[in-house]
C-alpha cells in the first residue's frame, strides 16, 4: 500500500498516516481561511484543533473531512483498498466515502429528532446496505457499551444532552470508520457532563485504534489529547503535544 508522506508543521508524527492534508489552501471569497496547511495524522492518534474564532479550525475539519473541497493541496487517506486523495474525488465519491470510513460528532450532535436513538445510530448501517435487524442490533450494542441502555426508543428530545451527544457517538462508530471527526463536541454541554463525554469519545476511538480529529475552544479537552494542533490566521501556529 502506498505510503502517505506528507509534511508535519512543528511536531514530526513517525509511523505511517491515516490521514493527511498537504499544503492545504481554501478561501472564502477575499479570506484566507487556510494557507498552505499540512498536517499528518497517525492510526489511534488524537489531535485536537484549536485557535481564536475565524483561524481556520473548522475549515481545517471540512476539508480533511471531504466535505469541503480545498482550493489547492491534498488530502491523502489511507484506506483498505488503498491511499486516495479525497481532493480530487468527485462529490458523490467523496460522500461515498464519508459514509465508509468517517464518523462525525457535531456540537449539537445534528441527530434527526423524527427518529428513536435506535434509528439514528442503525441509519449509516441502512445506507450502506445492512439488513434491518442487523442494523438495529448492531445500534442496541453501541448504545448499552456507552451506558444507554434502555433510551434506544427514546426521541432525541426525550434525551439529556450528554446522552444526546453519546447517541451521536454510537452513530458514528457505527460503521467501523477509521477516523472520526468532532467539532466542538462538548460546547453545550456543563463541564461534568462535557467531561464524561469526551471520556467516552476517547475510549470508543482508542479502543479500536481510530485516528480522532476534534475542534475545540476548550484546553481541558484538548489536554487529553494525544497532540495540539493551533491554528491562527489559517496557518499553522503549533503543533505539539497535549500535557
Amino acid at each position: 500500500m502506498a505510503r502517505i508522506s506528507g509534511r508535519s508543521t512543528g511536531r514530526a508524527c513517525g509511523g505511517e498516516a491515516r490521514i493527511a492534508g498537504i499544503d492545504l489552501t481554501h478561501r472564502y471569497g477575499s479570506t484566507v481561511a487556510l494557507d498552505a496547511v499540512a498536517v499528518s495524522i497517525r492510526d489511534g492518534e488524537s489531535v485536537a484543533i484549536m485557535g481564536p474564532s475565524g483561524s481556520g479550525k473548522s475549515t481545517l475539519l471540512h476539508v480533511l473531512a471531504g466535505i469541503v473541497r480545498p482550493d489547492a493541496g491534498t488530502v491523502m487517506l489511507r484506506t483498505a483498498r488503498g491511499t486516495v486523495d479525497i481532493a480530487t474525488m468527485k462529490d458523490r465519491e467523496r460522500s461515498a466515502l464519508r459514509l465508509t470510513e468517517f464518523g462525525f460528532v457535531f456540537q449539537q450532535g445534528m441527530l434527526i429528532p423524527e427518529l428513536t436513538a435506535a434509528e439514528n445510530v442503525a441509519l449509516p448501517l441502512l445506507l450502506n446496505g445492512a439488513r434491518r435487524t442487523e442494523a438495529a442490533h448492531t445500534a442496541e450494542n453501541l448504545l448499552d457499551e456507552l451506558g444507554l441502555h434502555g433510551i434506544s426508543g427514546r426521541r432525541i428530545g426525550q434525551l439529556s444532552g450528554g446522552q444526546a451527544q453519546r447517541v451521536a457517538i454510537a452513530r458514528a462508530r457505527a460503521t467501523q470508520a477509521r477516523v472520526i471527526f468532532a467539532d466542538e463536541p462538548t460546547g453545550a454541554l456543563d463541564s461534568r457532563t462535557a467531561s464524561d463525554v469526551l471520556g467516552a469519545l476517547l475510549a470508543a476511538t482508542a479502543e479500536r485504534g481510530c485516528s480522532l480529529v476534534v475542534v475545540t475552544h476548550d484546553e481541558d479537552v484538548a489536554a487529553r489529547c494525544d497532540r495540539v494542533l493551533r491554528l491562527r490566521d489559517g496557518r499553522i501556529d503549533g503543533d505539539e503535544a497535549a500535557r
